[in-house]
């Protein structure tokens, strides 16, 4: 049984690895009171006149308390984390690590100015962790890129991929949760998505494209896909995978 989860542990790419060790680590810390959360949460005024920059990574690191809540968001983080660095963005890790940083500054850009809109900042104060909030955008992305990919939800319904992140809004709704996070997660998949996928077909220009210092940081072997000379090949059905969730 260890020895499975250490081989499922080395197969996941770097940047999912990396993000759900850190996760992990960071949530388990704060559980046994060997890290403070008071030193994690995104508090725009402590980063600004304190200079405690660290705060705009740390709130995207703690998962709240470990509970079943907890296991929920780490099964996500893992399995769609993993599927877009592995299948959307294979051979591009710099990309993907793009579009986390990208989602990671249009959340906090979202809270910092909601956080001054009268009637509303009191509901935008109150999120000082944007884990969750990130954890959903890459599950709206995947979804996004996978739209026909049938899904079961407790075994209850079928749905297609592209209604998934409104079946776990709802859900978080109908067990008390505050739609506020999961909100947040679509808006800022929807802003990549649109940016990345809808306006270059539009315009032709593509306004995300990921800087080279930040492509310097990784070296991806690039993907090639060979087809033989003079074979013609019929067009593909579609594929239809069942995944429970």
């Amino acid at each position: 049984m260890a020895q499975a989860v250490e081989e499922w542990y080395k197969q996941m790419p770097i940047i999912t690895r990396s993000y759900l060790t850190a996760a992990i680590v960071t949530t388990v810390g704060c559980s046994l009171d060997i890290i403070s959360p008071y030193n994690l949460y995104l508090n725009p005024r402590l980063v600004m006149k304190q200079y405690q920059i660290w705060r705009l990574v740390t709130n995207f690191l703690y998962f709240r308390k470990m509970d079943l809540d907890f296991l929920f968001h780490m099964f996500f983080l893992a399995r769609y984390c993993k599927l877009l660095e592995e299948n959307t963005f294979r051979g591009r890790t710099a990309d993907f690590f793009y579009m986390l940083l990208f989602g990671a500054s249009v959340l906090t850009g979202i809270v910092l100015v909601g956080g001054m809109i009268p009637y509303v900042s009191v509901s935008f104060a109150k999120i000082i962790f944007l884990s969750n909030s990130l954890t959903f955008m890459m599950v709206y992305v995947w979804s996004k890129q996978n739209p026909f990919i049938h899904m079961s939800f407790l075994g209850l319904f079928t749905f297609t991929a592209a209604y998934l992140p409104w079946v776990l809004l709802g859900f978080s709704v109908l067990v008390g949760a505050s739609p506020w996070v999961d909100l947040l997660g679509m808006i800022a998949g929807h802003a990549y998505y649109f940016l990345e996928d809808v306006y270059p077909r539009m315009t032709g220009r593509r306004p995300l494209k990921t800087p080279s210092f930040i492509k310097a940081l990784f070296t991806d072997d690039n993907v090639v896909v060979a087809q033989p000379n003079n074979v013609r090949f019929a067009p593909a059905p579609p594929v239809e995978a069942q995944h429970q969730d």
